[in-house]
C-alpha cells in the first residue's frame, strides 16, 4: 500500500536562559521540568555569547562507523522484510529463486496479502467466497482492473505453499494456469543476518544514489551469492524444448517466473548448461554393478555402461549452499547394510530403489511416489526432504543488529563522503537541501521494502579514548583561560554528570556512555531508534557543529502505551526479541504512533544547542547531514525514585543492570557528610523505602526457616557473580545462596527459583545487617534533618492560620540561616523570600497610606485587596489597623455617594453637592468607584449648561465649530434623559446649519452662477438660522460686491464723456469674479469686445508694419508744420524729411496733454478735437503759401496734384475718425 505523506509532529518546548539562569544547570532544568516533562524531551538554546571551543584533536581522530541500511530499521518494515527472507529461503531450499510480481506498477507486499487473506478467513475461504476483490481494496488497489483475480494467482503460486507447509497440512496436486508476466519480476535478494554481515561495506566513499533490493534477471547484474563454492550461474527460463525434453515440466504445465517446491511441482533452479568439470556425479546402481556417468543433461537410460571393474566409491560432496540446489539419486543393491537403510520414510518399504530420494540434509530417503504432490522423476542437485525443509524454516530468527564498516575514517574523509553523497543524492548542495524534505524522505525510505538505502553512522564513540568536544583539564595539554572558563562549566558534558547535586559523581566506576560521554558523527539519514536510557536517567545531547539532528520525543507518561503499540502492530520481532525496545535497533513512523493515541513531539537540534530527555522517555531520530554531537547521562535528586521502579521494570524483564541502585543508594548514605543537603532529603527518603522493603524481604526468610547468614562483600565481586539467576538483577544488600550449589543465586524476589534443595541448605549473603541499616539510615537523618528542622518551621511560619503571627525578624532570621548553612535553592526558601519581600512592601505601602505620599491612588477595591493580603501575611504589620480605619472612611464615603447618585435619578444633583463630595473623595486614602459617577454628574450639568447658553445666544458666536464641540463632549459626558434631548436638538441645528452651508458653497462655486435674485432669496433665508455660517457670510458678501459693480457701471455710462476702454476691461474683469449671474456683465463684455475690434481694424489701417509709434500717435493731428514750413518753401530734401519725421510726434507733445490728462477721457477728446482744427488750419495756410510761390507749370501742376492728394488723405482721416467716435458712442 501506498505510504502516506509525512506529518510532522508538533514541537517541543524550547527554552532560553539568562546567564544567572544559567549558571546553575541542574538547578535550571529542575526549574524547567515541570514543563519540559510532559513532552519527554526539551530543547535548551544556550546564550548567545557561550560558546565553547571544539576540543578534539581532528588530525588524530579516527573511527569506525556502524552500517545502517534504512529499512531495516523500521519495526513494520523489517516484518516485511523478515517475513520475505522466510519465503525466499523456503523456496530457495526447494531450488527455486522467489521472484515478487509487479501489480499497477509497483511490488507485491506479500506479507500484507498474506496477513489481508488470514484475517479473511484463509485461501479457501476468500477464493470459495470470492472475496479477493475485497483483498486488492484493503491493499489500495483501485477497482475494476481484475487485480482481485492477479492477487489470487499469486498468492496460489507463491504463498499458499508456504503458507500450508508451516500448518502441516498437505497439498493435492492440481492443474495450475502459466504465469505469463515473468519477464517484469524482479528476484528477490534476502535479507538475512549472515547474509547481510557478510557483505562487505565498499572501502570508498561512493554511496549509489538508491540500490533496488529486487534486483532485475539480468546475469551481469546479478552479483554471485555469499558463500558460494563456485561461478554463479542464473537461472534461464525453461524453453518449449527444455519442456519437451522434461517429463516433469511436461506433466505439470507450470513454468514461468514464480517458486515452485520440488515435490509441489516444482522446476529445479539449476537447469542451465553445464562444464564438463562442474557436474557432479550421479551413481546408477543396477543390479551388481555400479555405473558412474557423469550428467550432462538428463537422466537416460541408454547410458554407456564402463567395463566391470573394481568400484571407486563416490567422494563425499563437498557441502554447497541451498543456493545451488544440487540433487542426486542413489542406490546401491551390491551392499546389504547399505541396501537396508534405504527405506522410504512413507511407507516403509525398500522396493522400487530407483524411486527411492535421498535426502541431502538427514540421509532419509523417499519414493518419488510417495511424496505429495508425486513426482515424475527424479530431481537433479540437492534435494531436501519435508522434514528438512520444515526444520530449515521454522529455524528462529537471528536477533538483528547493526554490524560496523570495514573502513576507518577521520573526520575529513567521513564529511567529504557524507556531503558528496547526500548532494548526489537530492541533487543540490547541500546546505540548501531543506530540512523538511529530509525528514520526508527519511520515513518514505524506512517505510519502503523495495529501495535500499545505506548509510553509516560513528555513534557511541568513546570521548575517554578519542578526545570530548569539549575542553577537559585532563593534564595533557595547557588549557587557555577561555578554555579554563569552559572545562569548568557545568554544561560541560564531561562535568554535568559529576556536579555536586547529581547522584552519578557518587559512582567510583567511569561508566561510558553515562558518566563519560560518548560521541557521535553522523551523515543524513543515519539514525537513532526508540530507546529510553539506562536506568531511566536524564540524558543530554550537545551538537558541537554541523547540520541540524531531527529529535523525536515521547513522555514518560506514554511509555508503557509506545511499548504496547509496538507490540500490538509487530508481535514477531517481539516473540524473538522480547527486549528489542532495549537494543536500540528499531524504530516506527511517530505518525503510527500518534494515531493510536501515543504523544510525540519533534524538534531540530541545530548547532551550539542543547536537547535533553527526561527520564523513561522514549526518543529517536536522525541526522539531517554531517555534523558532530556528544551525549552523556545525568542524574539529579529527583530521580531516585524512577532509578528504583526502573530496577522493578529490569526484574520483570530479566535484564541486566548497568550499576547496582541499592549500591549507590547505599554509598551515598554511607557518606551523609558529602552530599548536597537537597541530595541527602532524597536519599533519606529512598533510603528508608529500602530498608522497610529489605525487613520485610529478610523477614519473609526467616518465616521460611532460613537462619543460616554470612557477610558478603558484594561490591568486591564482579557483577556477573552477584546478579540473581532468575532475573539478572545486580545483588547488594542481600542473596540467597545455597552450600550444596555454590555457583548459583538469587535475590530475595525470587527465592524460590535458588535450587531444589532443601532449604536448611540455603542461607543468606548479606552486605549489612538490619541494624547497620538504620544506623546508616539514622545518620542519613542526622545530616539531612537540619535542612528538614529549618524546613518545618518554615512552613509552620507560612502555613499557620490561627497560630499568633510571627515579626518579621523572625522570618529574616529563618532567610539568614538558609543563607549560612548553605541551604539548596529549592521552593520552600522561595517562599520564605517572597513573603519577607512581600511584607517589606506591604509595610512600605501602609506607611505611604498613612501619610498621603504615595504616587498613585488606589481604588477601593484594591485597597480592600490590599488590607486582604495584609492580613494573610505569616508577618505582623503595625499599621494594619490604621489602614482599616482609612479603609472604613472610604466606605462611609461611598454610602453617602451612592444616596446622592439615586436621587440624581428623580432630580438633578445641585453642583455645590457634588462640588462637596468629590472634594471629600479626593481626601481620602482611596478613590471609590461613585467618584467616577458622580465626576460623570458634574461634566453632565456643565455641558447642559453649556448648551443653552449656546443654544440661547441667538446665534450670536455660535459656530458650527462650537456646535460639533458640543456634540462630541456630549458623547463623552453620562448619558440621560436630559443629555440625549440636548443631543437631538443640537444634532438637528447642526443638520440644518450644515444643510445651508452645502448650498452656499455650491453658489459660491464657479461651475454654475445663480441670479442676484436667487442669491439674496438664499441668504435672507439663511439669516434665520441661530448660527454663524461662513459660506452664508461669503455669498452675502459676494452680493454686496454685485450691487457695487452695477452701481459703477452705471455710473461710467451715464456719465458726460465716453469711458476708457481700459476702465471697462477692468469691470469685466471684477464682473467675472463674483459668483453672480449679471445680464449688465453680458452687454459689457460685448461693447469692450467691439472697441477691441475697431481698434485691431485702425491699428491695421495706419500703422506701418513694424512701426515704432502708437496707434494714438499716428492719428493725432500734426499743429506745428505749417508755421515752421512758412519760412522755408525751397528747402532741400533733407530738412522735408526731418519735417515729415516731427510729423509724427507724441501726443503729449502734439496736443499740450500732461500724464494725468492721459488719464481723463474728456480731456483726450478735447485736445484732439482742438489739435485737428489747428491742423487743418495749418494745411490752409500750407497750401496757400504753395499756390503763393511762382515756378513752371509742370511745377504747379506737380503741386497741385499733390494738394489735391492731400487734401483727399485729410478728409479720409477725419471720415475716419468720425465713424470710430460713433462706434464708440454706440
Amino acid at each position: 500500500m501506498e505510504t502516506d505523506e509525512f506529518v510532522p509532529p508538533p514541537e517541543c518546548p524550547v527554552f532560553e536562559p539568562s546567564w544567572e539562569e544559567f549558571a546553575d544547570p541542574l538547578g535550571y532544568i529542575a526549574k524547567i521540568r515541570p514543563i519540559a516533562e510532559k513532552s519527554g524531551i526539551c530543547k535548551i538554546r544556550p546564550p548567545l555569547d557561550w560558546q565553547p571551543p571544539f576540543a578534539v584533536e581532528v588530525d588524530n581522530f579516527r573511527f569506525t562507523p556502524r552500517i545502517q541500511r534504512l529499512n531495516e530499521l523500521e519495526a513494520e518494515t523489517r516484518v516485511k522484510l523478515n517475513y520475505l527472507d522466510r519465503i525466499a529461503k523456503f523456496w530457495e531450499i526447494q531450488g527455486s529463486s522467489l521472484k515478487i510480481p509487479n501489480i499497477e506498477r509497483r511490488i507485491l507486499d506479500l506479507y500484507s496479502l498474506a496477513k489481508i487473506v488470514a484475517e479473511e478467513g484463509g485461501f479457501e475461504a476468500v477464493s470459495k467466497e470470492r472475496r479477493w476483490a475485497r483483498v486488492a481494496q484493503r491493499l489500495g488497489y483501485p477497482p475494476g482492473k481484475n487485480i482481485g483475480s492477479l492477487l489470487r494467482s499469486h498468492y496460489d503460486r507463491i504463498v499458499y505453499p508456504f503458507e500450508m507447509f508451516h500448518s502441516g497440512a498437505s497439498i493435492m496436486c492440481r492443474p495450475r494456469q502459466p504465469y505469463d508476466s515473468e519477464e517484469v519480476d524482479k528476484e528477490y535478494k534476502p535479507h538475512s543476518i549472515p547474509l547481510r554481515q557478510s557483505v562487505q561495506p565498499p572501502k570508498t566513499s561512493s554511496y549509489g544514489r538508491r540500490a533496488n533490493r529486487l534486483q532485475p534477471d539480468d546475469p551481469d547484474d546479478s552479483p554471485p551469492l555469499p558463500h558460494s563454492t563456485g561461478p554463479h550461474h542464473p537461472a534461464p527460463e525453461p524453453t518449449e524444448e527444455d519442456i519437451e525434453k522434461n517429463p516433469e515440466l511436461k506433466k505439470l504445465q507450470i513454468y514461468g517466473a514464480g517458486p515452485k517446491m520440488m515435490g509441489l511441482g516444482l522446476v529445479p533452479r539449476d537447469k542451465g548448461p553445464r562444464k564438463k568439470d562442474e557436474l557432479p556425479q550421479t551413481v546408477i546402481v543396477r543390479d551388481t554393478a555400479v555405473l558412474v556417468k557423469e550428467e550432462e543433461g538428463e537422466v537416460g537410460e541408454g547410458a554407456a555402461v564402463p567395463p566391470p571393474g573394481p568400484v571407486k566409491e563416490e567422494e563425499p560432496p563437498q557441502d554447497e549452499p541451498c543456493t545451488k540446489m544440487t540433487m542426486r539419486l542413489r542406490r546401491n543393491q551390491s551392499n546389504t547394510q547399505f541396501v537396508d537403510s534405504f527405506v522410504c520414510r512413507m511407507c516403509g518399504r525398500g522396493d522400487e530403489d530407483e524411486k527411492l530420494l535421498l535426502c541431502d540434509g538427514c540421509d532419509d530417503n523417499y519414493h518419488t511416489f510417495c511424496l505429495l504432490p508425486p513426482l515424475a522423476d527424479a530431481p537433479k542437485g540437492n534435494w531436501r526432504c519435508p522434514k528438512c525443509v520444515a526444520e530449515e524454516c521454522k529455524r528462529p530468527p537471528e536477533a538483528f543488529g547493526f554490524e560496523q564498516a570495514t573502513r576507518e575514517y577521520t573526520l575529513q574523509s567521513f564529511g567529504e563522503m557524507a556531503d558528496t553523497f547526500k548532494s548526489d543524492y537530492f541533487n543540490m548542495p547541500v546546505h540548501m537541501v531543506p530540512t523538511e524534505l529530509v525528514e520526508r524522505e527519511f520515513w518514505r525510505l524506512v517505510s519502503s521494502i523495495e529501495e535500499d538505502v545505506t548509510v553509516e553512522y560513528g555513534a557511541d564513540i568513546h570521548s575517554k579514548e578519542f578526545g570530548s568536544g569539549f575542553p577537559v583539564n585532563n593534564g595533557k595539554r595547557q588549557l587557555t583561560p577561555e578554555e579554563e572558563e569552559y572545562a569548568r562549566s557545568g554544561w560541560n558534558l564531561n562535568v554535568m554528570p559529576v556536579l555536586e547535586q547529581s547522584v552519578l559523581c557518587h559512582i567510583n566506576a567511569d561508566i561510558s556512555g553515562m558518566k563519560v560521554p560518548w560521541l557521535y558523527v553522523g551523515m543524513v539519514f543515519s539514525a537513532f531508534c526508540w530507546h529510553i536510557e539506562d536506568h531511566w536517567s536524564y540524558s543530554i545531547n550537545y551538537l558541537h557543529w554541523g547540520e541540524p539532528k531531527t529529535w523525536y520525543g515521547v513522555p514518560s507518561v506514554a511509555a508503557e502505551r509506545l511499548e504496547e503499540v509496538m507490540k500490538r502492530l509487530t508481535p514477531e520481532l517481539f516473540e524473538s526479541q522480547p527486549d528489542l525496545l532495549h537494543q536500540l535497533v528499531t524504530i516506527m513512523n511517530p505518525n503510527i504512533l500518534m494515531a493510536h493515541g501515543v504523544p510525540v513531539v519533534r524538534t531540530n537540534q541545530c548547532a551550539g544547542e542543547f536537547v535533553i530527555t527526561f527520564p523513561r522517555a522514549y526518543h529517536s531520530g536522525f541526522n539531517q547531514g554531517y555534523n558532530f554531537a556528544e551525549a552523556v547521562n545525568f542524574c539529579t535528586a529527583d530521580w531516585l525514585p524512577a532509578g528504583r521502579s526502573c530496577i522493578e521494570h529490569y526484574r520483570r524483564l530479566r535484564r541486566y543492570c548497568v550499576f547496582s541502585h541499592e549500591e549507590l543508594t547505599c554509598k551515598m548514605a554511607a557518606c551523609p557528610e558529602k552530599l548536597d543537603l537537597n541530595l541527602a532529603a532524597a536519599t533519606h527518603r529512598e533510603m528508608f523505602s529500602i530498608v522497610q522493603e529489605e525487613r520485610k524481604l529478610r523477614k519473609s526468610l526467616l518465616e521460611r526457616g532460613i537462619t543460616e547468614a554470612e557477610r558478603e562483600a558484594f561490591e568486591l565481586l564482579p557483577d556477573d557473580e552477584r546478579q540473581c539467576d532468575k532475573c539478572k538483577t545486580t545483588c547488594f544488600l542481600s542473596a540467597l545462596a545455597c552450600s550444596q550449589c555454590p555457583e548459583r543465586l538469587v535475590c530475595l524476589y525470587h527465592t524460590q527459583d535458588l535450587c531444589a534443595c532443601p532449604s536448611d541448605r540455603h542461607y543468606l549473603r548479606y552486605r549489612y545487617t538490619l541494624d547497620e541499616l538504620l544506623a546508616m539510615l539514622h545518620r542519613l537523618k542526622v545530616r539531612a534533618e537540619s535542612f528538614d528542622s529549618w524546613a518545618n518551621r518554615v512552613k509552620e511560619v507560612l502555613e499557620q492560620e490561627q497560630s499568633p503571627k510571627r515579626a518579621l525578624e523572625e522570618l529574616q532570621a529563618l532567610c539568614d540561616e538558609a543563607t549560612e548553612r548553605k541551604f539548596p535553592n529549592n521552593e520552600l526558601l522561595h517562599k520564605l523570600q517572597t513573603s519577607i519581600s512581600d511584607t517589606e512592601r506591604c509595610r512600605s505601602v501602609c506607611a505611604e497610606l498613612l501619610t498621603h505620599t504615595h504616587s498613585r491612588r488606589m481604588t477601593l477595591e484594591e485597597l480592600q485587596a490590599f488590607v486582604d493580603q495584609v492580613q494573610n501575611l505569616p508577618c505582623v504589620v503595625s499599621q494594619l489597623g490604621q489602614v482599616k480605619v482609612l479603609l472604613e472612611e472610604v466606605t462611609q464615603f461611598q454610602h453617602r455617594a451612592q444616596a446622592v447618585l439615586k436621587g440624581a435619578e428623580l432630580s438633578p444633583a445641585q453642583p455645590e453637592e457634588l462640588e462637596a463630595l468629590l472634594e471629600q473623595g479626593a481626601g481620602l486614602a482611596a478613590e471609590a468607584p461613585e467618584c467616577a459617577l458622580l465626576r460623570g454628574l458634574q461634566e453632565q450639568g456643565r455641558w447642559l449648561g453649556e448648551v443653552r447658553r449656546t443654544l440661547g445666544a441667538g446665534g450670536r458666536g455660535v459656530t458650527l465649530g462650537v456646535l460639533r464641540g458640543l456634540m462630541e463632549a456630549g458623547c463623552n459626558v453620562p448619558q440621560s434623559d436630559a443629555v440625549e434631548t440636548a443631543m437631538a436638538e443640537l444634532q438637528e441645528l447642526l443638520t440644518i446649519a450644515e444643510r445651508w452651508e452645502e448650498k452656499a458653497q455650491i453658489c459660491l462655486e464657479d461651475r454654475q452662477k445663480h441670479p442676484l435674485s436667487t442669491l439674496e432669496a438664499i441668504v435672507s433665508e439663511a439669516q434665520l438660522i441661530p448660527v454663524q455660517l461662513p459660506n452664508i457670510l461669503a455669498l452675502q458678501g459676494s452680493l454686496a460686491r454685485a450691487r457695487a459693480w452695477v452701481t459703477d457701471l452705471e455710473e461710467i455710462q451715464n456719465g458726460e464723456h465716453y469711458p476708457c476702454l481700459d476702465d471697462l476691461e477692468g469691470l469685466v474683469a471684477v464682473g467675472r469674479d463674483l459668483p453672480v449671474s449679471m445680464e449688465e456683465l453680458r452687454q459689457l463684455e460685448l461693447q469692450v469686445t467691439s472697441a477691441h475690434s475697431w481698434r485691431d481694424k485702425a491699428a491695421k489701417t495706419f500703422l506701418k508694419k513694424n512701426s515704432t509709434y502708437g496707434l494714438l500717435e499716428v492719428l493725432c493731428p500734426c499743429v506745428e508744420v505749417a508755421g515752421k514750413a512758412a519760412g522755408g518753401a525751397r528747402a532741400d530734401r533733407g530738412r522735408r524729411r526731418e519735417r515729415e519725421g516731427r510729423l509724427y510726434r507724441s501726443d503729449t507733445d502734439s496736443l499740450g496733454l500732461s500724464a494725468q490728462d492721459l488719464r481723463d477721457p474728456g480731456a483726450i477728446v478735447s485736445a484732439f478735437r482742438e489739435g485737428e482744427k489747428r491742423e487743418k488750419e495749418a494745411m490752409r495756410r500750407l497750401q496757400e503759401a504753395n499756390l503763393a510761390k511762382p515756378g513752371p507749370e509742370e511745377g504747379r501742376d506737380r503741386e497741385e496734384g499733390w494738394e489735391r492728394r492731400l487734401e483727399q488723405q485729410q478728409e479720409e482721416q477725419q471720415e475716419e475718425g468720425e465713424k470710430g467716435r460713433r462706434r464708440q458712442e454706440d
